[in-house]
């Protein structure tokens, strides 16, 4: 009897496996579910790698126009500040902007330090080591520029840094990575409307 159940019921699960075996519907449904997530993510990935795309070269052109525009003897660098901030934010709503320029006397200034006696040879001005204040803001600097548009005939490094969340965020990244930092740098030379001032000439002393 028993043995007659078995053999029944292993009759009975033979075809339903068979059918089972060749039913193909919800397959589409199943794929699409794997799918969809690798797909959106890349879908809105490019949109993203668009958007900064795009922004940067924005920004590359307003810098540029905001350096020439404030080396002009009527320069307004408030406003050419106001004019970079006007023209990116449509490309990234809600962005933080914010700048700095840095002054020199030639182009082969931008970066270098102030001179000194670097009697130990290490790069840095040591206690008791003698320096030359080009600056004139009373200590030994590593970089001789100064802060500001500078004067007339100065070369000016006007760097401009936007901050901004991303419009289309890609879904399961971390959420840092919703938080971008773009720069963009122009260098000018103001124009010769006057005597252009020299570096300073003060000794001084490292402490």
């Amino acid at each position: 009897m028993v043995q007659r159940l078995a053999t029944r019921s292993r009759s009975t699960v033979a075809p339903m496996v068979r059918v089972l075996a060749v039913d193909r519907s919800g397959v589409t449904a199943t794929e699409f579910a794997i799918i969809a997530p690798v797909f959106l993510s890349l879908l809105v990935g490019t949109f993203d790698l668009g958007q900064m795309a795009y922004g940067i070269s924005v920004l590359n052109g307003a810098v540029q126009k905001a350096a020439r525009d404030s080396a002009l003897e009527t320069a307004n660098t408030d406003q050419a500040d106001a004019m970079v901030e006007q023209i990116i934010s449509p490309v990234f709503p809600g962005a933080r902007v914010s700048s700095t320029r840095t002054s020199y006397y030639d182009f082969v200034d931008i970066g270098r330090p102030e001179r000194w006696n670097d009697a130990n040879d290490n790069g840095d001005c040591d206690l008791g080591e003698s320096y030359v204040d080009e600056n004139d803001n009373g200590q030994w600097d590593r970089d001789v520029g100064v802060s500001g548009n500078g004067g007339a005939n100065d070369v000016v490094v006007y760097r401009v840094s936007v901050s901004y969340t991303p419009i289309f965020k890609v879904p399961f990244m971390p959420e840092q990575w919703n938080e971008r930092t773009l720069t963009s740098t122009a260098i000018k030379k103001n124009q010769p409307f006057a005597t252009q001032q020299e570096y300073g000439s003060a000794a001084g002393v490292c402490s």
